[in-house]
Formats: C-alpha cells, structure tokens, sequence
C-alpha cells in the first residue's frame, strides 16, 4: 500500500471511529449500529466494510478511545507500588476500578468475541494512533500491546515470584482466579444482579484476588 493509499486508509479508520466514539458516550455502546455511524461520518454503511472486517472491531477501536483514563492512572499507580507483589496488585486494582466504571467498554474490548487475533487488533490501534502508545513509560508498553488480561498481569507476578516469597509454577493458576473474580463481577455489573457501585465492586473483588494472591504467598 503506497503512502498516499496508506493516509486515506486511516483518515477514513478515524471518520468511523469518531463517529462510533460519539455514539458511544451520547447514547451507549448498545446503540452503535453501521447505519448510525455511517450517517455521523457522512458514508453509507456498506462503506464501513471495506475498511472493518466487522461491527464488532469498529466498536473496538471506538472503545478503545476511552481507555485514556485507565492508562494514565496505571502508570501512576505502579509508581507508587514499593514491591513487584504491590505493583501486581495495585494494577488489578486499576484495572477492577476503571472497569466496573465502564462495564460495557471494558467488555467490549477485553471479552467480547472480536472473530480474530485481539492482540493485532491493538497493535493496528496504536499504529494508527501511536501517539497514544508513546506516552506511555517503556515498562507499560508491552501490557497495552497485550489483549489477555492474564498475560497482561503475567510479567508482573512473575518479578514478585524472584523478590518474595513465590512459587513460580502457581503463577498462571493465580492469574486464572484473579481473571475469573473480574470476570464475575463484571458479568453480574452487566446483568444487574447486584447494586454495587464501582468503588464496592472493585473492593469485593480486589479482597479476593488479594486474599487468593497471599495465601499462596505464605504457604510457600
């Protein structure tokens, strides 16, 4: 693809964007259609497919808009963790606290079914708009680059196994429980099953990752 082919590739990635972004916090995620954003844009919504394989990647792109908040708060919460443990737990917490806040956001971009490889999906995001991607420290770049949440904690609990007292081959059986705890409440946020607010959602969870987290911690 020449450059010119490249530059009206992305303007046009950005016009559906944009419009999806505003469909998303006029109205909600659940309202974002191709024919909505197709009129905002000024195209018609078959257009939308010959630069989105799908509805559901332009509603990631678009979603990914308002992650601005969680990322900026992530790099000043791992700066104040004084251990490898704090840092891993101190981004769940970032992450349960910012989510629960936009449930639908965070489900659309980290668990609804996007039909391909996630992770190629963000990496285009960040190609496209890298200057998002280099504001953040070094240390935090591979986790924006990564989709899975379990992955994404992985480097984190891996430095608290060689600082403190950890056993390296319990590390994924604890990602697995802390995401499957997310999950869960983010899940019966959606459905309504409890009136939590953000801040009680993040704390009931946060207490079972912790407790989970450090229970193994002193059994080693």
């Amino acid at each position: 693809m020449n450059a010119r082919k490249q530059k009206q590739t992305a303007r046009m990635h950005d016009y559906f964007i944009e419009a999806a972004a505003t469909i998303i916090e006029e109205k909600g995620i659940e309202h974002v259609t191709a024919r909505g954003v197709a009129d905002i844009a000024g195209y018609t919504s078959s257009t939308i497919y010959n630069y989105f394989k799908e509805l559901s990647h332009l509603i990631f792109f678009a979603s990914m808009r308002f992650l601005d908040d969680y990322n900026k708060d992530l790099s000043t919460y791992t700066q104040k963790a004084q251990t490898p443990l704090d840092k891993y737990l101190v981004s769940w917490e970032c992450f349960c606290k910012h989510s629960f806040a936009k449930p639908q956001i965070y489900h659309a971009i980290f668990i609804s079914d996007l039909g391909e490889h996630p992770n190629e999906l963000i990496k285009h995001y960040y190609s496209v708009y890298s200057n998002d991607f280099d504001k953040f420290p070094d240390q935090l770049k591979n986790i924006m680059l990564e989709h899975d949440i379990a992955k994404r904690s992985k480097p984190l609990l891996i430095e608290a196994t060689q600082n403190e007292n950890f056993n390296e081959e319990n590390i994924d059986f604890l990602l697995q429980v802390a995401v499957l705890v997310w999950k869960g409440m983010l899940t019966t946020i959606l459905n309504n099953r409890l009136s939590y607010s953000p801040e009680q959602a993040t704390k009931v969870t946060m207490d079972y990752i912790k407790e989970i987290t450090l229970k193994y911690q002193n059994s080693n």
